[in-house]
């Protein structure tokens, strides 16, 4: 049958969107599985100072980190060098106003040999954060203590969690894009059963990935086992994390988002349904005068008429009644889909990048305003895309409204944009120094890409305004041809829609003439000529593909609207690609971070041949702990006799004298040092050394040791270029 080679492509869109989704969360997959979520808080310093070599033990280790964590009993963990835990397994938060710190507590008498200090945590932006580091007391020791060789957030859960997390997105694009297509652009849309499938595809999406992320939360942030995906314990500490109150924020919400679309796909479409066959064949029938009743009886008239003028007015009320029905429907559903998407954006906003950083209370409402200029464009650009390519023709009035639409979206998410990029990467050199510099430039360069389409879809429109209405506005087309409306997808098919329709005119010929093929027996009367059911159904079929052929050519024949559909296409395939790059630039370590991370280290402070200036904050945690030590070192080369000044300073900036300061400079790739420096007290606060010799160029590790009081003491690290 025709009906048979046809009615699969009905769909073939948006499965060719369903595809594209797939590939591209198949490919955020892989970027995942290769490495694991950049780290959003980096660990800074600690003490005792990794590779480092005390003469005693320490009372506890320490912590120090980029920006706010949480961490629990378990996430420090101290091993000796048989591998066996010797922490107290009880956290302690040492953090202040400006220093996140954690520290664990060591038993006394620990013996020499070299330690190992595994700690994992969560970022304040939701990502998890691990590493593993090395000291010795005594001398170093051979060890035995195992370490984790995957990151948290890596291996085959990483890949998973950021799969779901690219739906997520996608599937919140879809439910709030595609219901503000309807609602703002295109209310007739409501009957389109593609239209319908996209929503509905959107909520379902989102709901599923978000059940999933829930669920992933516990070996993501944790153990990377995926087993542990059933462990109630693991979730019951999830829910009560940031992270996890937003995802089940996004669970009722999702509730609440249900309730409007079966609004906007019952109520709101049954008010946008053309009338019924009944006021049709009304209107057709002819008017019951009596067969014997005279012209001339003008009470009959009389009444006529005034029936007449009764059945305009009752049609008027009708038709008011109605608007006023939409125009409610309308509002209602646009203020609750406005609040919906609303706090469905929110839950992003509130426990991923925007939540943590510099300005939280403006960035948040900020981000909000960026997902949901993104939902407006891309969402909508996606329902525009089903409606050009099956379904009734789109209206020319709706194509400009989305335009509208979609340029009012630019305009926000460029705003936002220059917002959101100055706070996460603050100089235009770490555009091109760091990793979500160079995703960024890469996003940007999509968004030109899609902007350019986009402009070239606006031409088309244009165009469409000049040429004469010839299509018949949705509202017009029979409900049952809303809803069942297909078409072929490529040119390659015009001669097989044409032997189609040649093949359904025979058939209606054929099974027109069939009863009257035999003629009737002489000296009787025609017998009558039962209906053959077989021969009704495939009569009704064939004509059904008569009508989807003949809608198809209509369509090839405007070149305007052909066109639209091309770019709109395009325009959607950029903006998957685009939907990718951004869901991997949320799991990527912002450049602020990265800058302070490095500057803190000392990484970006010298250049290699040249006289070093190195500032140090530090804080022992006792009474008048806290100070700066100014290190200088010259003239900074390997094979040379350097000249190192240090002077200390209390938080005021006066010279503060302690009680023993230690430097020494390690030289990690090359298994050189520590090498230690011999200072000399010169006046108070200040230390000098002379005859510093560094044997090699490369980055070498500052160790600077400052002790406060007889039990205050802190070791802060560096690094240096030194140049040969």
């Amino acid at each position: 049958m025709v009906t048979t080679g046809l009615r699969p492509r009905r769909s073939a869109v948006l499965r060719l969107l369903v595809v594209a989704l797939a590939l591209a969360g198949t490919l955020l997959g892989g970027l995942g599985g290769a490495a694991p979520a950049s780290a959003h808080a980096a660990l800074t310093g600690s003490t005792p100072a990794q590779g480092s070599v005390a003469d005693r033990a320490p009372e506890q280790v320490t912590l120090t980190f980029s920006e706010g964590v949480a961490m629990g009993d378990d996430s420090i963990r101290v091993l000796d060098p048989q591998g066996k835990r010797v922490d107290e397994k009880k956290l302690r938060n040492l953090s202040s106003d400006r220093v996140v710190k954690y520290g664990a507590g060591l038993p006394s008498g620990l013996r020499d040999g070299t330690y190992t200090v595994a700690w994992q945590a969560v970022s304040a932006d939701s990502h998890p954060v691990s590493g593993a580091f090395t000291f010795s007391v005594g001398a170093p020791s051979k060890t035995t203590a195992p370490v984790p060789q995957q990151e948290a957030g890596g291996g085959l859960v990483g890949a998973l969690y950021g799969v779901a997390r690219y739906l997520a997105y996608a599937g919140f694009v879809l439910l709030a894009g595609g219901a503000a297509f309807v609602v703002a652009c295109r209310p007739a849309a409501a009957l389109v059963r593609s239209v319908q499938r996209l929503v509905v595809y959107g909520w379902a999406l989102l709901t599923g990935t978000t059940v999933v992320m829930l669920l992933l939360r516990t070996p993501y942030t944790g153990s990377g086992d995926l087993a542990d995906v059933f462990d109630l314990g693991g979730l019951q500490q999830v829910l009560i994390t940031k992270p996890g109150a937003a995802l089940v924020s996004r669970l009722l919400l999702l509730a609440a988002a249900a309730l409007f679309v079966a609004v906007l796909f019952g109520a709101y479409a049954r008010a946008y349904e053309p009338a019924g066959a009944e006021e049709s064949a009304g209107a057709d029938e002819p008017s019951a005068v009596g067969a014997g009743g005279a012209s001339g009886e003008g009470a009959e008239a009389d009444e006529a008429g005034g029936s007449d003028d009764a059945d305009e007015r009752g049609a008027s009320d009708a038709a008011a009644e109605q608007a006023r029905r939409r125009k409610d429907l309308t509002f209602g559903l646009g203020f609750g889909g406005v609040i919906v998407a609303t706090g469905l954006a929110a839950t992003w906003a509130m426990a991923e990048h925007a939540s943590t950083g510099l300005q939280p209370a403006v960035a948040m409402p900020v981000d909000v305003l960026h997902l949901l200029a993104v939902a407006a464009w891309l969402g909508g650009l996606a329902a525009l895309v089903v409606s050009l390519y099956w379904g009734p023709p789109v209206e020319r009035a709706a194509v400009r409204r989305f335009s509208r639409i979609a340029f009012g979206s630019v305009v926000v998410l460029v705003a936002t944009g220059l917002y959101q990029s100055w706070r996460q990467v603050g100089t235009w050199r770490a555009l091109t120094d760091t990793g979500y510099g160079q995703l960024l430039l890469l996003k940007v360069a999509l968004v030109v890409v899609l902007v350019g389409i986009a402009w070239l879809s606006r031409q088309w429109t244009g165009r469409l305004a000049e040429v004469p209405e010839t299509d018949v506005p949705a509202a017009e087309v029979p409900a049952a041809e809303l809803r069942a409306t297909g078409k072929a997808e490529t040119d390659g098919e015009k001669d097989a829609e044409e032997a189609a329709e040649k093949a359904a005119v025979g058939a209606a010929v054929t099974a027109a003439t069939a009863t009257t093929a035999d003629p009737a027996p002489k000296g009787g009367s025609s017998p009558e000529t039962a209906p053959d059911p077989t021969r009704a159904a495939q009569l009704a079929r064939q004509q059904a593909a008569l009508r989807t052929a003949r809608t198809k050519r209509q369509r090839d024949a405007d070149p305007e609207r052909l066109g639209l559909r091309r770019s709109v296409l395009a325009e959607a395939s950029v903006a998957v690609i685009l939907l990718v790059v951004t869901t991997v630039l949320t799991a990527t370590e912002p450049a602020r971070t990265e800058a302070a991370v490095k500057a803190t280290s000392g990484g970006q402070s010298a250049e290699a041949g040249r006289p070093q200036t190195l500032t140090v904050p530090f804080d022992t945690g006792g009474p008048d702990g806290k100070g700066t030590a100014r290190i200088g070192l010259s003239p900074g080369r390997s094979g040379s006799a350097n000249a190192l000044k240090l002077r200390i300073t209390d938080p005021s900036g006066k010279p503060m004298d302690v009680p023993e300061v230690k430097v020494s400079f390690t030289e990690k790739s090359k298994k050189l040092g520590p090498l230690s420096v011999t200072t000399r007290h010169t006046g108070k606060g200040q230390w000098r050394a002379s005859g510093v010799q560094l044997p090699v160029p490369g980055q070498w590790r500052l160790s600077l040791v400052v002790r406060t009081s007889d039990i205050d003491q802190v070791t802060e690290i560096k690094n240096v270029k030194i140049g040969s």
